[in-house]
């Protein structure tokens, strides 16, 4: 490894402990802002649905700890990693990102204050990370007996939101694209208790329910439950797996309102998740 590489390790490392020490859970990530460790599951037939519990490392924002012994051991399994993600929607903070990006050519900022403006709520003074592309990432911290799930663009266009199951990259982390810093005056704040009238954009709204049709029987309810266990990450995939698994059991046509609903409960929008699921009836040669 270049002395560089290990140089930019070794600050990763020296941030993730700091960030622990604000009781922040963290993770080791690559060059490529994904967690640094592979998941152990990764040649398994059957997608794992594990979140850790098998004992061994590579759980992505899962494997995310506040306690030193565990992220030194994480980061000794992970010498190539560069940088650190922090996980979101955990205790002390619950912490909620919001990640405004720059790089859609949307003013994301502009959108922000104009939903500020039309939902009467300021954003009070908080942390502040810069990414190497010039947005920002604003953390929020949220109340502990609510879930707020990860979307992008669902807000307003160029505002993605990272929530339980997600994580932000941490400042001082070196990424392809740059360095992520704590904007000046920022670095030193606790996470501000978010609005509660942005709050409620947060949280998508109620939808009707659409139980699995009772034809689908025990195997249509495991297919709909493998896709809610999804995160960030695995989200298409998971769906896509389950979808072309009940187009074999033909099955597909009588779930396919319950895959879609468990994608979106995930973070996938609607259209996103009946693309997916057509693609898999197509693979399996049926139709949706």
């Amino acid at each position: 490894m270049a002395t560089t590489d290990r140089q930019a390790t070794t600050l990763a490392l020296a941030h993730a402990l700091s960030a622990a020490e604000r009781g922040l859970a963290v993770i080791p990530l690559s060059r490529t802002k994904l967690p640094a460790l592979r998941s152990p599951h990764r040649e398994d037939p059957v997608p794992s649905a594990c979140h850790g519990e098998c004992g061994r490392l590579g759980h992505g924002v899962y494997d995310a700890s506040s306690d030193p012994a565990r992220i030194r051991e994480l980061f000794a399994a992970a010498p190539w990693a560069t940088g650190y993600g922090i996980a979101c929607g955990l205790p002390p903070h619950h912490l909620i990102g919001i990640d405004l990006d720059v790089k859609t050519g949307t003013d994301s900022s502009s959108a922000l204050r104009e939903l500020a403006l039309r939902h009467l709520f300021t954003i009070p003074p908080t942390v502040v990370v810069v990414t190497p592309s010039g947005g920002r990432h604003l953390w929020l911290s949220g109340p502990p007996d609510v879930v707020v799930p990860n979307s992008a663009g669902r807000l307003a266009p160029g505002i993605d939101i990272r929530g339980a199951g997600g994580y932000l990259v941490g400042p001082g982390s070196r990424t392809g694209q740059g360095v992520y810093a704590a904007a000046p005056g920022s670095a030193h704040l606790a996470p501000a208790p978010c609005p509660r009238s942005l709050l409620r954009l947060l949280l998508p709204p109620p939808r009707a329910h659409h139980p699995t049709p009772p034809a689908t029987g025990g195997h249509g309810q495991g297919l709909v439950q493998f896709v809610l266990a999804a995160h960030e990450g695995q989200r298409n995939t998971r769906l896509f797996w389950a979808a072309c698994r009940a187009y074999e059991d033909g099955i597909g046509p009588a779930l396919v309102d319950a895959l879609v609903e468990a994608a979106r409960s995930t973070g996938l929008s609607e259209r996103e998740a009946r693309a997916t699921i057509a693609s898999a009836a197509r693979l399996t040669g049926d139709r949706p």
